[in-house]
């Protein structure tokens, strides 16, 4: 088994777990089901090891892309301390206010204990 899919795998109950958090952020929003907002999938990530140049160890990256247009959407890295850090984007307008626009949800944390929040900017009259 290589390194990374070693990785990919020892990361996954994780990765899965930030992901469901991830999405739960989005749809805290209160966006319409008729939205059909992109959500983040583990196993749809595209992965790779990337050094930490702290501790010379491979963290592992996930990345998110849109399928039309192969946008990236979001990413997830998870560090060789234990940590982790996500960003996913949903770029609309706030659903229920008005003055606010969102521009993702991001996870920050460990595996046990997962942060997550909005992304808001306040839109300009």
């Amino acid at each position: 088994m290589s390194d990374l899919t070693a990785q990919i795998t020892a990361n996954r109950p994780l990765g899965e777990a930030v992901c469901q958090r991830l999405s739960a952020e989005i749809d805290k929003l209160g966006f319409a089901a008729s939205e059909a907002l992109p959500y983040p999938q583990y196993d749809e990530a595209r992965f790779e090891l990337v050094k930490d140049p702290y501790t010379g160890g491979h963290n592992l990256a996930c990345h998110w892309f849109n399928h039309a247009n192969k946008q990236r959407l979001g990413k997830l890295q998870f560090n060789s301390d234990g940590s982790f850090y996500a960003e996913f984007d949903v770029v609309k307008p706030h659903p229920r206010k008005s003055q606010w626009f969102v521009e993702g949800v991001t996870a920050w944390g460990q595996a046990d204990n997962i942060k997550a929040e909005a992304k808001l900017l306040p839109l300009t009259p």
